[in-house]
């Protein structure tokens, strides 16, 4: 980012990217830092005109750092979510406990005598994560707001711009939250709002103007994220941009059209690599989920080696720069992107963050690593981008992979690419297809007894797996009608040799994850 008004200090939630996302809804720039970086901050007299204090798997009582250099600016507005409130209770001579009971999930809470936010109802249900609480308010506070629990829900300071809110406003799951992260940046912080399309646009050409003069390849997958950063770079770079597409044997069938009409509708120059059997070959019995990505991961980074070594024997070209179309949700679910001293709990990594051996010599460009999805979408309208393009389902960087769970198999990969094709194909006829976020199928290593042809047998699973979401970080399964997926089962198991059942997963994330692996 290259200006920013509010810093949201990360201390490990999962739902950190989720504030920076819904603040930049409401109007406002802000970034993501790292509690070491806050502190040089302050210490060079750079401050923001907000300071967030994420949420955090940790315990105030497990936490030795002094906090007292931000909350000894009087005039910093400063808003503490959950652990972050915990932080506040603590430093401003109030008790925080240890839970006995907890709240996890879904909460109803409600506000005290007649204060309210925004023309928000008096209660409504919001999303909890914590055990500790804030047990005794400070006396420069007031509680606003108790759960059903009778906990301490939110708590507002007397006189100076501070406040604390112990569930979660920026996930979904909490209704009014978006009002009431509105409310503090409004009435308390009073910032200004400053963050538009025009300005993600603005900040994301900057970074690749920084660049100047230089080759650079791409790593394309004719996906949304790809797409919008291609463009985007091949309005700085123009004939300096090379866009290289790995068939690697894991693509929906679908995939395919699309890259050629993208070769045929746009202006970037993509080569198809087709590159099927160098994959199947490294992935033969391989069975575990991290490994497999990784593997993928590798197994890209190869091709590409290969290519740059070409181009420069061949063409005289020599890439300085590998552009890929990465967004936060793949740097926070991989590593803590947040320098030295981030907290974020790695859940799965992605092949498209990072890795490069420093033998390619290759830096990475990824003016698209502090978008969400949906910022993405909006970039790419205002790019010229097709609709149809840029409102694609979200599709993993290593494919099919990570929807065959066990070996990657041929049979499997058929499989998945036939029901997959049949889904979609289903979504399209039935004017479904823009109403769910991202739908797809999977290979489930299971057998299950059916009857086909009068006769036993002895085949396999799919699931269809189709969710609502924004960003990513957080969907809920998608409501079908019972005839649409009636229809969509007949036509697999009738359709696609080797399968006798299938089923819908109806699991949101969080607990689940949208990809099986």
């Amino acid at each position: 980012m290259l200006h920013t008004k509010i810093w949201i200090v990360d201390f490990g939630s999962q739902y950190t990217q989720l504030i920076t996302r819904k603040t930049r809804e409401l109007g406002y720039s802000s970034e993501i830092i790292t509690l070491d970086e806050c502190r040089s901050r302050f210490e060079k007299k750079s401050l923001p005109e907000c300071l967030v204090l994420s949420g955090g798997p940790q315990s105030v009582f497990e936490d030795p750092n002094d906090y007292s250099f931000m909350f000894n600016e009087l005039s910093l507005p400063v808003l503490g979510i959950c652990y972050g409130m915990q932080l506040l209770g603590k430093y401003f001579g109030g008790v925080v406990e240890k839970g006995i009971i907890g709240e996890y999930g879904h909460a109803d809470i409600h506000f005290l005598n007649t204060f309210r936010i925004n023309h928000t109802p008096n209660t409504m249900s919001v999303w909890m994560s914590h055990s500790d609480h804030v047990s005794a308010v400070p006396k420069e506070f007031d509680i606003i707001m108790k759960s059903s629990n009778g906990l301490v829900a939110a708590i507002k300071h007397l006189t100076r711009p501070v406040m604390g809110l112990q569930f979660h406003p920026e996930v979904e799951h909490s209704k009014h939250g978006k009002q009431i992260l509105d409310y503090f940046y409004q009435e308390i912080a009073g910032i200004k709002s400053d963050w538009n399309a025009q300005e993600m646009l603005n900040d994301a050409l900057a970074m690749v103007k920084k660049i100047g003069n230089k080759k650079v390849l791409c790593a394309f997958s004719g996906g949304v994220d790809s797409l919008v950063a291609a463009t985007l770079a091949q309005k700085v770079l123009g004939e300096n941009l090379h866009c290289f597409f790995v068939d690697n044997g894991l693509l929906r069938l679908q995939d395919h059209e699309h890259i050629k009409k993208l070769q045929a509708e746009t202006n970037l120059k993509i080569e198809i690599i087709d590159a099927k059997i160098d994959f199947y070959e490294a992935l033969a019995n391989v069975d575990e989920p991290e490994k497999k990505r990784k593997i993928i991961g590798a197994k890209f980074i190869d091709i590409f080696e290969t290519k740059v070594k070409e181009y420069q024997e061949k063409y005289q070209i020599h890439f300085e720069y590998l552009l890929q179309g990465t967004l936060y949700p793949d740097v926070i679910e991989s590593i803590s992107p947040h320098i030295a001293g981030g907290k974020s709990v790695t859940i799965k990594s992605h092949h498209n963050v990072g890795g490069l051996p420093e033998r390619m010599k290759l830096t990475l460009l990824e003016p698209l690593r502090f978008l969400f999805k949906d910022e993405v979408r909006v970039m790419g309208l205002a790019l010229g981008l097709k609709k149809e393009w840029i409102f694609r389902h979200p599709f993993p960087g290593p494919g099919l992979g990570v929807r065959i769970l066990g070996a990657v198999e041929p049979g499997a990969i058929r499989m998945v690419q036939e029901s997959d094709q049949i889904l979609y194909e289903e979504l399209i006829e039935s004017k479904l297809y823009d109403s769910t976020w991202q739908a797809f199928t999977v290979f489930l290593p299971v057998k299950t007894v059916g009857v086909k042809g009068d006769g036993r047998a002895y085949e396999n699973v799919i699931c269809l797996r189709m969710v609502n979401s924004s960003d990513g970080m957080t969907a809920n399964w998608s409501y079908f009608p019972h005839e649409f997926l009636e229809e969509v089962s007949r036509r697999i198991t009738n359709e696609v040799k080797g399968i006798t059942r299938v089923v819908y997963d109806i699991t949101s994330k969080p607990p689940g994850t949208i990809e099986w692996e």
